[in-house]
């Protein structure tokens, strides 16, 4: 069977006018002679409401109950689409997770799809159907719903489209695919037309928001092309794919930049063996997600400043952790908000030599400084003021020759 398989995210499925143009897109699908699989997210704002009621209910909301409730988003906007099928003479029904099923492990809240029952929906595509399948869930060894985690419909599509081994995985959005740098921070950004893996999922963990990095990093593993492209405009999208498939001639494919950093310094800790793990380990027991490190020596060696960055939300509890940390002997503390972190992604920069040169130069020659440096082998990522990030932005685009 030729299978594509469809995701749509919640701001293609958020009004029913819009269901109706998702169901034209799947309907013109079903005329190329593909066998059809959706999955669908859950309309615009839904998940966003449930959470907010889970809240209200109880601090100390069950994490199984959490499941329960915020899967229940999907359920609706599947009948809807399926319904909306029906109502145009297109066989459809709507299929929850646990009636393939979708089998998940690990915890409640962020498990991982390790198993579908291929089944069910094979006879239904026999049949003629098309089944709409709820995204960002499925059952766990307790026959409990699970969810994978936030924009997790991205990874059940990927792993869909691994388990019936479809021809094409097609992510549908609101934007009509990837982008050099976020358009709404830098006009002259450009559609990226092909992609690498790796690219993506840098350029998804530092701040671009197409698709969640864990559903990259399953594409990567199991080798699964995915098309990303707009709901509501009939233009070529962006395909990510494996490396040795792009012939590109660009050192630097994207840069993105982030608005919520705090920066963390302690001055004057005491170097020894097992006193980063001291200062690390309760910041994560309290789910505090440490991004940039950077670590200074001093010159009698018996010395570190450390340098760190984190969410501002998290700054107040940070603060907390470390002043009250027994384990750890420092001079002084010190916080500072009001940071972005740029990040330029390329797997050209392997190969090329200068390109932190013309990084650093091209800041430097907007006046804008560097508090803090880190890099990979596709990435260098710096930390900057956060009223300069627009200028940073504009003058790297420039220098790579992003917007040509």
């Amino acid at each position: 069977m030729k299978i594509v398989v469809l995701k749509f995210g919640g701001t293609s499925v958020g009004t029913i006018e819009k269901i109706k143009k998702v169901t034209e897109i799947i309907r013109n699908y079903q005329k190329k002679k593909y066998k059809v699989i959706v999955v669908s997210s859950a309309m615009k704002g839904v998940t966003n409401d449930l959470v907010k009621k889970s809240k209200e209910i109880s601090g100390n909301f069950s994490d199984s109950e959490y499941d329960v409730l915020v899967s229940s988003g999907e359920q609706a906007a599947c009948s809807l689409i399926a319904a909306r099928l029906i109502h145009l003479g297109i066989k459809s029904r709507s299929w929850l997770a646990w009636q393939i099923p979708i089998l998940t492990r690990g915890f409640h809240k962020n498990s991982r799809i390790c198993q579908i029952n291929k089944n069910k929906i094979v006879k239904y595509l026999k049949e003629g159907g098309i089944p709409i399948i709820t995204g960002f869930q499925g059952i766990n060894n307790d026959d409990r719903i699970t969810t994978i985690g936030r924009g997790g419909s991205d990874a059940s599509a990927i792993m869909l489209a691994k388990f019936f081994k479809a021809k094409r995985c097609i992510i549908y959005t609101d934007v009509e695919g990837v982008y050099t740098t976020d358009p709404n921070k830098l006009k002259r950004a450009k559609k990226i037309k092909v992609i690498s893996y790796e690219e993506m999922l840098e350029m998804a963990s530092l701040g671009a928001k197409v698709m969640q990095p864990v559903s990259i990093q399953d594409a990567r593993l199991n080798r699964i092309d995915i098309e990303v492209k707009s709901s509501f405009i009939k233009k070529p999208g962006t395909l990510i794919t494996r490396r040795s498939n792009i012939i590109n001639n660009k050192i630097i494919t994207g840069i993105t930049s982030t608005y919520n950093d705090a920066k963390v310094t302690l001055i004057g800790v005491k170097d020894k063996p097992g006193v980063a793990a001291s200062i690390f380990r309760p910041l994560s027991s309290n789910s505090i997600n440490v991004d940039m490190v950077v670590q200074n020596i001093s010159s009698n060696g018996k010395e570190t400043d450390l340098t760190f960055t984190i969410k501002n939300e998290d700054l107040n509890k940070t603060r907390k952790i470390i002043v009250n940390n027994k384990n750890i002997n420092f001079r002084k503390l010190l916080f500072e908000k009001g940071v972005s972190k740029i990040s330029i992604i390329g797997v050209g920069m392997i190969t090329t030599p200068g390109v932190t040169f013309r990084m650093f130069k091209s800041l430097a020659n907007k006046k804008i400084n560097i508090k803090v440096i880190s890099t990979s082998e596709i990435k260098i990522s710096v930390l900057i003021d956060k009223k300069n990030t627009k200028k940073a932005l504009t003058a790297l685009h420039k220098e790579f020759k992003l917007d040509k």
